[in-house]
């Protein structure tokens, strides 16, 4: 088992990635990235992660077109706000968008404010769906080429590939698109859109155990990001599965009306980091020598360990629930196509 432990962290190898919300793709000196949430490549580049992720407010927009703008923000400004707007989001008649630009940065918590007390929808689901950002599947490794292929690298447009600074790796954004959020188990179903097939067949992925387990034998694993905001590794540790539980629970969302999580899930006991939600669990198949994803983390418990009998600061979390694949591997199959 030790090779396909060391293949799900390798960057060559691994079908962990992460998903983000991405604004003026096309344009790198203006590219901004938002929100940063685990995903996993289930083949043949269907994509999964949490739901809940989609209910979250970015607060602000970074960019809008022109003609959005003056539709759905500029009818619900006062005179004065009209002003303060103008000055912050910039025209650039060339592309026919607006472009945040705060010089004063005190300036942010004002614009949150308005944007509060008009009502603006600034969930990411919505903003998707307004094409204002863009969901990316992002993809960085320490090769110079993509998983060594040059006639794939190649078909990279030159501004959707660059060397990061901070981790020196070569990074790819793929154009990723929502296809269904299951919000009441917490998974949602993503789709790799714009992207040549010979990219797409290169992506490692992994094939879907949907049964149901009641214990766990040490071949129950948490594939999650490293233990660093810093770096863009993978860690790979023993989960246990501890029980049961019947989810239900409403989750706050100020906008759309409060949602609900409920069905089925496990009780995990293990290591999870601060942002694990939407990493895979994998099950370790002896007939076929490989790790196939049996379940998705949907959040850390509350039972938090302490250091020094202080959890201030420690995002060190002991429990978690995931939701089985099982719960929505009927309609995970209805658009998936082998």
């Amino acid at each position: 088992m030790k090779a396909q432990k060391l293949a799900a962290i390798n960057d060559m190898t691994s079908p962990l990635f992460r998903i983000m919300s991405v604004y003026n793709e096309n344009e790198p000196n203006r590219r901004q990235i938002d929100n940063d949430i685990c995903a996993f490549h289930i083949g043949n580049g269907y994509i999964l992660s949490v739901a809940h992720a989609l209910k979250g407010e970015l607060t602000i927009f970074r960019s809008m077109t022109e003609a959005d703008y003056q539709a759905t923000i500029m009818p619900h400004l006062t005179d004065a706000e009209i002003l303060q707007f103008n000055g912050w989001y910039i025209p650039d008649n060339a592309t026919n968008k607006r472009y945040l630009n705060l010089a004063n940065q005190n300036d942010y918590t004002l614009l949150v404010d308005i944007l509060k007390r008009i009502n603006y929808d600034t969930r990411i689901e919505t903003l998707y769906q307004k094409n204002i950002c863009k969901p990316y599947l992002i993809i960085q490794q320490k090769a110079a080429q993509f998983y060594n292929d040059a006639a794939a690298h190649a078909r990279f447009p030159p501004s959707l590939t660059f060397l990061d600074p901070n981790s020196q790796r070569q990074t790819y954004l793929i154009e990723i698109e929502l296809i269904e959020a299951f919000t009441a188990d917490d998974v949602a179903l993503y789709r790799i859109i714009n992207t040549h097939q010979s990219i797409i067949d290169l992506i490692p992925f992994f094939e879907i155990d949907n049964e149901i387990y009641d214990v766990s034998e040490k071949d129950f694993y948490c594939l999650q990001s490293a233990p660093s905001d810093l770096t863009p590794g993978r860690l790979l540790n023993v989960a246990n599965i501890e029980g049961f539980l019947d989810q239900w629970i409403k989750q706050p969302d100020r906008i759309g009306g409060n949602y609900t999580l409920e069905g089925l899930r496990y009780l995990i006991k293990g290591y999870f980091r601060f942002g694990s939600s939407g990493a895979p669990y994998l099950k370790f198949d002896a007939a076929t020598n490989v790790f196939k994803v049996n379940a998705i983390q949907s959040e850390a418990c509350p039972i938090q360990l302490t250091i020094n009998d202080n959890r201030n600061g420690n995002f060190q979390w002991i429990n978690a629930i995931a939701t089985p694949l099982a719960n929505v591997i009927d309609r995970i199959n209805a658009y998936k196509v082998p």
